[in-house]
């Protein structure tokens, strides 16, 4: 174990005690709802578009699950802020998985990529791309 993946554990660990950007916004662009049924993780994320409609403004999340996912959607909603909406839909899971900065198991990559998957889907619902009331991780298999 290197000090650099300790340095990674520790952020998570923060990330998940002290979420970021955690609850609802005021005025949403659009909302939308998740779930890990693997993992019991389950997550909804409010996007806030600037009056451009292609900058995301501003992201905030609640929910509940294991320490990966929420930090994941914590550190997520720090990153999205700013990003245009092409540039968040271009996110894959190799981006969240270096975001979080340590070896993620097969079993845990669900749980990373959850809140990526809720807010891009969030997205394709909002353009009128996709129609579907809740994402889940088990179309990944």
């Amino acid at each position: 174990m290197t000090m650099g993946s300790d340095m990674y554990r520790q952020q998570i660990l923060d990330h998940y005690k002290n979420p970021r950007n955690y609850g609802e916004l005021p005025e949403v662009t659009y909302s939308h709802a998740g779930e890990n049924p693997m993992c019991g993780d389950e997550i909804t994320v409010d996007v806030k578009l600037d009056d451009d409609e292609e900058t995301i403004e501003h992201v905030a999340f609640r929910g509940d699950g294991c320490a990966i996912s929420q930090a994941s959607a914590s550190m997520l909603s720090q990153k999205l802020q700013g990003m245009s909406v092409e540039e968040m839909q271009e996110l894959d899971r190799d981006d969240v998985i270096d975001m979080l900065g340590v070896d993620i198991s097969p079993m845990r990559v669900k749980c990373a990529v959850l809140a990526e998957k809720v807010v891009q889907d969030g997205a394709d619902i909002y353009e009128g791309e996709k129609d579907l009331d809740k994402t889940t991780t088990e179309e990944d298999d």
